[in-house]
């Protein structure tokens, strides 16, 4: 079936099969939060993007086979209220954002800088931290050989724009300059955008009201 990135709570996964990477998304807890299970083609190793909520849901879709690592976009309480459970059943690595790491009550073992990489079996990640939702968000892009980037955004970019900077104008500008210098000049318009809540998008869908958000100033 067509992937769509449309998931919602107690539903089923949305499976993004890439020619190297396979990418499932699914919906989980109070707050809609979605949450990525990466998986190496290759090597079959498994990597998951935000232990948000419903651990039972999460060590489900994990399944047998486990998990190397997960990363947590940022430190808000609604992306790692799983990662707790889902570390003690995994023994995973944890990742996460090295301004944000203070703010995560589960002990990062790597903290990731801008350009850093995030490995999952032979599929390489590079972080692109973005200041301003929180101090230390990161997004991962997956630049797929056979096509287009793929990019994990926390809650830094959705569908009609960037995440909530609590109407502080210096964090908005500093999120919205870093998500357009390290994101929309640096990718094209088929690049897929995998946010932290709600509907996928591409950057190309959102690239045109770039201007319009300035000018908003949310």
């Amino acid at each position: 079936m067509t992937y769509t990135g449309e998931v919602k709570v107690g539903g089923p996964a949305d499976v993004h099969e890439l020619a190297d990477l396979m990418i499932s998304k699914v919906a989980v807890g109070p707050m809609n939060n979605n949450a990525y299970l990466l998986r190496c083609r290759a090597t079959d190793e498994q990597l998951l993007i935000d232990a948000a909520a419903e651990a039972d849901t999460l060590l489900s879709l994990i399944g047998d086979d486990g998990i190397a690592s997960v990363v947590t976009t940022h430190r808000h309480g609604d992306h790692w209220g799983a990662l707790a459970e889902v570390v003690a059943a995994t023994g995973a690595r944890t990742y996460a954002g090295a301004q944000d790491v203070e703010g995560i009550p589960v002990a990062t073992d790597v903290a990731v800088a801008d350009g850093d990489t995030v490995q999952v079996g032979r599929v390489k990640l590079t972080a692109r931290h973005l200041v301003g939702h929180t101090p230390g968000s990161i997004a991962l892009i997956y630049d797929d050989p056979h096509g287009h980037a793929h990019v994990f955004t926390g809650d830094c970019l959705f569908p009609g724009g960037v995440g909530n900077t609590q109407g502080d104008p210096k964090a908005f500008a500093s999120l919205i300059d870093d998500v357009q210098h390290k994101l929309f000049e640096q990718l094209s318009d088929e690049t897929w955008v995998y946010p932290g809540h709600g509907n996928d998008t591409t950057l190309g869908a959102e690239r045109p009201h770039l201007a319009e958000w300035r000018e908003r100033g949310w």
